[in-house]
C-alpha cells in the first residue's frame, strides 16, 4: 500500500526544506518517492536546483519531484467539468482557463483530486507533499469534505433543475446548463471526493506532520493547527522543530534567542508530548542541492524511523451509555468558550471560530436530540438523548 505524508505549518519555518529531505531519505532507501508540492509559491525546484514542469520530473533513480499547477490539472485532467462549469459563469473567457481559478477552493479542490489519482495509480509507495502555509493548508484539507455535503444536499435537485431549465436557460439568462455528460462528469468527482476523503482520513495511509520553530507565534499557531486538524479527523502523528540555535555559540548576541528558544522547546515538548518529535539545527548555509538536504538526514531523520505511521488519536467515535449515546470528538489546545454547536436533521454542527464541520449523524441518532456537551481531557463530549415520544 502507498502512503501519503503532508507537510504543514506556518510560512517561513522550512516546511519545504524537512519534505524534501523526507523525499531523498526515502528514495536512498529505495523506496519509489513522489515528492509534489501544492504551495503556488513552489520552491521545489530552487532546491533541487533544477527546473520542474507540468508533470513528474525525474531527480534521481527513486525520486520523482513535481509542482501542481491546479489550472494545468483543470485543463486537462478534467476539461469537461470545467467546460461546464464554465458555461455557467457568465464573463469568463473561454480562452482562459486560468481564471476558472477565481472560484474559493477550485485550485485547492483540484490538487488534491491529481494527488488521489496519482496515489490511485500505484507508481509510488511513498507520496510527500509540501503543503502551504498553515490557512491554506486547513481549506485544502477541509474542502472536499465540505463541498461533498453541499453536493450531496443539492444533487437530487440539481438534477430537476438542468432538465427543466435546459430548453430554457441560455435563451433567458445568457446561460448554458451542463449537458448529461458534464453532470456524469460531476459525479464521477463527487465519489472521487469521497473516495479523497476517506483516503485523507485513513490512518494507514495519511500521515499529517507539523513543522515549527521555537517562538511564541509559531507556537501558538502550530496548536492551533493540531486543534483544527483534530476537529476534522486528520491523522498528525509528528512534529519537528525546526532552526534550532546551536548551544555553543559563544557570541552574547545570541544568549538571549538561546534563552528564548529554549522557554518555546520545552513548551512544545510539553504540548505536543504524545507526538513523535524531531529537534533539526539552524544551519549557517541555505539549504540547496542534494548535499544540504543529505545533511538533515543524517543529523535528524536518519536517527529513529520517520516514515512509521502511528494512529495517535481516534476518529470522532459514538459510545452507548444509560442515556442513550455519547460522540466524543478530540479536541487539544481549544478554549471551550470558543465552542458551538446545534443540531439540523442529519448533522451535528461543531464551530470553533471562524471554523465549521458538520458531521453526519448515523441514521439511528435521527430520532435523538443533543442534550449536553462537556469539554474535558482534550474532548468534546456530546450526549444524545431519545426524543421524547419518538418510536422506540
Amino acid at each position: 500500500m502507498s502512503h501519503i505524508y503532508i507537510f504543514t505549518g506556518k510560512g517561513g519555518v522550512g516546511k519545504s526544506c524537512v519534505s524534501s529531505a523526507h523525499a531523498y531519505l526515502s528514495a536512498e532507501q529505495g523506496v519509489k518517492t513522489l515528492l509534489v508540492s501544492t504551495d503556488m509559491a513552489h520552491n521545489l525546484g530552487d532546491i533541487f536546483e533544477m527546473k520542474l514542469g507540468n508533470e513528474p520530473v525525474s531527480y534521481s533513480e527513486n525520486l520523482d519531484l513535481y509542482e501542481i499547477d491546479p489550472n494545468t490539472v483543470m485543463e486537462n485532467d478534467f476539461r469537461d467539468m470545467t467546460d461546464a462549469i464554465q458555461n455557467m459563469l457568465p464573463g469568463i473567457d473561454a480562452d482562459h482557463i486560468e481564471n476558472f481559478g477565481m472560484i474559493p477552493g477550485m485550485e485547492e479542490l483540484f490538487a488534491l483530486l491529481k494527488i488521489a489519482r496519482i496515489y490511485k495509480a500505484g507508481t509510488y509507495e511513498r507520496i510527500i507533499v509540501d503543503c502551504a502555509p498553515t490557512g491554506e493548508t486547513l481549506s485544502l484539507l477541509k474542502f472536499p469534505e465540505l463541498l461533498s455535503w453541499y453536493m450531496e444536499k443539492l444533487f437530487p435537485i440539481g438534477k430537476v433543475a438542468v432538465r427543466a431549465l435546459s430548453p430554457i436557460s441560455k435563451k433567458m439568462f445568457q446561460v448554458t446548463m451542463p449537458n448529461k455528460v458534464a453532470m456524469n462528469d460531476m459525479e464521477k468527482v463527487y465519489y472521487e471526493m469521497f473516495r479523497l476523503q476517506e483516503m485523507l482520513k485513513d490512518r494507514a495511509v495519511t500521515s499529517i506532520r507539523l513543522v515549527t520553530i521555537p517562538e511564541k507565534m509559531v507556537v501558538e499557531e502550530t496548536k492551533r493547527n493540531y486543534m483544527y486538524m483534530n476537529l476534522y479527523n486528520f491523522n498528525v502523528d509528528g512534529i519537528y522543530i525546526n532552526r534550532i540555535l546551536p548551544q555553543d555559540i559563544h557570541n552574547s548576541f545570541f544568549t538571549e534567542w538561546l534563552e528564548i528558544q529554549e522557554t518555546y522547546i520545552r513548551e512544545i515538548e510539553q504540548s505536543f508530548a504524545a507526538l513523535p518529535m524531531y529537534r533539526i539545527p539552524w544551519y549557517g548555509e541555505e539549504i540547496r542541492g542534494s548535499s544540504a538536504v543529505a545533511k538533515i538526514c543524517s543529523d535528524v531523520l536518519e536517527k529513529g524511523d520517520v516514515f512509521k505511521q502511528v494512529a495517535i488519536s481516534d476518529r470522532e467515535t459514538y459510545e452507548t451509555n444509560e442515556l442513550g449515546y455519547l460522540l466524543k470528538v478530540h479536541l487539544p489546545f481549544v478554549d471551550k468558550k470558543e465552542i458551538d454547536f446545534f443540531q439540523t436533521n442529519t448533522d451535528a454542527v461543531l464551530k470553533i471560530g471562524n471554523f465549521k464541520r458538520n458531521i453526519p449523524l448515523p441514521n439511528l441518532l435521527r430520532t435523538y436530540t443533543i442534550t449536553s456537551a462537556r469539554y474535558e481531557a482534550d474532548c468534546l463530549n456530546i450526549q444524545f438523548e431519545k426524543e421524547v415520544g419518538a418510536d422506540a
